[in-house]
């Protein structure tokens, strides 16, 4: 069993502390999540685990210190909450307590794969299976860089803690995920959920690259055998783990990654996917990563350890975190150069965006801004027809500075590197949600072919009215071009104009909220007109 101590050790503030089990192997972590009773392993030899009654992210219980001088670059509101000190202070100490007189887990990793941009982080935790969460999601360094490791930032995870003075302190609830800039420190208590560990660092590296004039991005990435870069921005539902996993181009990596003056770079070291619905011949790649290694989480399975991936009685919100080592075609390094092309993953469920259109830069730096998809009836109680969603950055919920911040920095590379911008629409044609149908797979992969290997630049482009989108009249892998005008799949015309000026309006007020940030990010202009 792992017997080294890590560097450090006292800056910890930990008191009679037990065994300390430093960066384990995966065998030893896996041992220790069955012999303590936190996880089964499944018939593929994953491991299982529940996260208890938090089966996603607390976001409203996440803090930043309100100290100077990073209280000058964070955007307050409600992403952004701020904590005094203060009760910070109360907090930390509460954690130190919950975490002292036990065995615990230290996990040394990087965050970031460009040795110029990463930063070294340390978790604490005395759970076996959220060390084996950080374990998978961030890059691993070397043995004999573990033993010389002295972290940048420090995870305090005392997720058996629960703060009972919350009223007091004016925070939403007993649980809490704050963070200390200037210390470099973030602890958590309350919630066992692993992804505010993975989101929590992303959040930081949203802060601390910007100052450093380099670009965090929530986007995955690939690149082909002649080094051409692709990153695909979007939110859930959009497809962008599916469409940036491809045969004949390596994954750099399927969600976090930054820019900098060498290239893209990922953040972490492995995957976390969704596996709700997972079906093996339509997503392979990510099934055949769930085996050894591989955490699963607040699945349903029978007492031999089968899962039932299309029962989501615990969570529609299942997932499995594995190493990126798992996906056989992926970019070693977790490195390459800089983008050619950037495309924008947009779930339309009202039906009216174009399969696929390119954008000017302007146009680039509205849609970036405003991130849209849309959620279609059913999901939620109460929604009958489609919902806009607007997440700007199409990463809102982790920017501690404000939006106009990253989107000055992607203009600034778009127009120093020269990339093409294209905005995808991999949601609905022929109508919205419940009269239309989904864009098939099929074509958005043509689309992307077209944009990869060049061919959509010989194209021969129109403007879609309202949104003026330029789209192509024909695409070489398109077996039905009247698709790549969304107007020519509708039926009625009619409720097409209706609609597409409905959404329309949704972009315009959502837009609104960037004005009085000055003419440098008044491109309002770029997106649809009424």
């Amino acid at each position: 069993m792992t017997a080294r101590k890590p560097k450090a050790l006292d800056a910890l503030g930990l008191e009679n502390i037990g065994r300390i089990y430093h960066n384990p192997s995966y065998n030893e972590v896996q041992a220790h999540e069955v012999n303590k009773g936190e996880a089964k392993l499944s018939t593929s030899g994953a491991t299982m685990c529940d996260t208890g009654i938090f089966t996603g992210r607390s976001p409203k219980d996440k803090y930043f210190v309100d100290q100077e001088p990073s209280n000058k670059h964070i955007a307050w509101g409600d992403v952004n909450q701020p904590i005094k000190k203060e009760t910070y202070e109360e907090l930390l100490d509460l954690a130190k307590e919950q975490l002292s007189g036990k065995d615990i887990y230290i996990i040394d990793v990087y965050a970031g794969s460009s040795k110029a941009s990463r930063k070294k982080v340390r978790f604490v935790t005395e759970i076996a299976w959220q060390a084996h969460f950080v374990k998978n999601m961030f890059i691993r360094p070397p043995e004999d860089e573990v033993d010389n490791f002295i972290p940048d930032f420090t995870v305090y995870n005392a997720c058996k803690a629960t703060n009972a003075n919350y009223e007091k302190h004016g925070l939403n609830s007993e649980v809490f995920v704050v963070f200390n800039v200037e210390d470099n420190i973030a602890i958590i208590g309350g919630t066992w959920y692993g992804g505010e560990m993975k989101k929590g660092i992303f959040s930081m590296m949203n802060y601390w690259l910007p100052l450093e004039n380099k670009l965090p991005m929530h986007c995955s990435a690939n690149v082909g055998k002649d080094g051409d870069v692709c990153l695909f921005f979007g939110l859930s539902g959009t497809g962008k783990t599916t469409l940036s996993t491809d045969p004949n181009r390596a994954l750099i990596g399927d969600d976090e990654h930054g820019w900098d003056d060498d290239g893209v770079f990922n953040f972490e070291g492995g995957c976390y996917a969704k596996v709700i619905n997972l079906d093996p011949k339509g997503e392979p790649e990510i099934f055949g990563a769930i085996t050894q290694d591989a955490l699963l989480e607040n699945v349903v399975y029978d007492a031999n350890g089968e899962v039932d991936y299309d029962d989501g009685s615990k969570t529609e919100n299942t997932r499995v975190s594995y190493p990126i080592e798992h996906i056989l075609n992926h970019k070693e390094d977790l490195m390459a150069g800089h983008p050619k092309n950037i495309i924008f993953l947009t779930a339309d469920a009202f039906g009216v965006l174009p399969p696929v259109s390119k954008l000017t830069k302007e146009q680039a730096m509205y849609y970036f801004l405003c991130g849209y998809t849309a959620k279609v009836a059913g999901t939620e109680r109460g929604i009958t027809e489609p919902v806009a969603a607007f997440s700007a950055c199409f990463g809102e919920a982790f920017l501690p500075l404000h939006p106009t911040e990253y989107a000055k920095l992607l203009g600034d590379k778009i127009d120093e590197h020269g990339v093409n911008v294209y905005l995808l629409n991999t949601g609905w044609t022929g109508g919205a949600y419940g009269v239309g149908k989904r864009m098939s797979l099929k074509d958005t992969r043509a689309c992307i072919d077209d944009i990869l290997n060049g061919s959509i630049n010989d194209a021969e482009f129109e403007t879609i009215d309202v949104f003026n989108l330029q789209v192509p009249k024909m695409l070489a892998g398109i077996y039905n071009n009247n698709i790549l005008n969304p107007r020519n799949t509708w039926e009625d015309k009619d409720a097409y104009d209706d609609t597409l000026k409905k959404l329309a309006s949704m972009f315009i007020e959502n837009y609104s909220r960037y004005d009085g940030h000055g003419a440098e990010f008044d491109f309002s202009g770029a997106g649809p007109q009424l």
